[in-house]
């Protein structure tokens, strides 16, 4: 069901530019929030999230959303923004979290829960909640998409039949994912390979 559009205000600091972000449907759809400079910050590309959104749209209302290296919080505002029930965004940058928490603020959203945490200690913990749909876009290079999603499936912290979504430097089916996950779709935007995975409960 389509909620009315949030009154626009500018947000603080907000600028033309690569210091920027669009959210593209929902309830704060065309709202532009502001972002900081830094490595890993950059927003997912509006075509890649349009498309992503496009595959989740039958799944992300009412979703339960873990945002595991949230960076701008791009992905995790746009799930909100499309009507998910509450999300756990994480992050190790203290630049990120804050801005995410201020972008929620603005955006007068009480959904949301931002943590300044390494996503790999995080989720070595006990699984506080399991989710339905997951994002991650980890730095490249770094052997982290393996071990994250080995940790979530491990730890138990996805909902029977969850929707994971990654970005890979490799093309996704070279990618040792945990045997009950299904690679439901993938494209690629210049060197980034992107998907949707579907967990198959009891499949392992």
């Amino acid at each position: 069901m389509a909620r009315p559009n949030t009154p626009a205000r500018p947000a603080p600091g907000a600028s033309k530019g690569p210091g920027q972000l669009r959210i593209i449907a929902g309830e704060w759809r065309s709202r532009r929030l502001a972002v900081p400079e830094g490595e890993g910050l950059r927003p997912t590309p509006d075509r890649v999230r349009e498309t992503l959104f496009n595959w989740l749209a039958p799944y992300i209302e009412g979703a339960l959303v873990l945002d595991a290296f949230t960076g701008s919080g791009a992905l995790v505002l746009e799930a909100l923004s499309r009507g998910a029930k509450d999300a756990v965004a994480l992050d190790s940058n203290p630049a990120a979290t804050s801005n995410l928490k201020d972008n929620l603020e603005v955006l007068r959203c009480p959904r949301g829960q931002i943590l300044q945490t390494d996503a790999l200690r995080y989720l070595q913990g006990p699984a506080k909640q399991q989710f339905d749909v997951v994002f991650l876009d980890p730095p490249f290079h770094q052997d982290l998409l393996a071990n994250t999603c080995n940790l979530l499936e491990q730890g138990q912290w996805l909902r029977e039949q969850a929707w994971i979504y990654t970005e890979s430097e490799a093309v996704p089916s070279s990618l040792p994912m945990p045997g009950n996950w299904r690679l439901h779709r993938e494209k690629k935007t210049g060197q980034v390979h992107y998907a949707l995975w579907q967990r198959a409960a009891g499949d392992q």
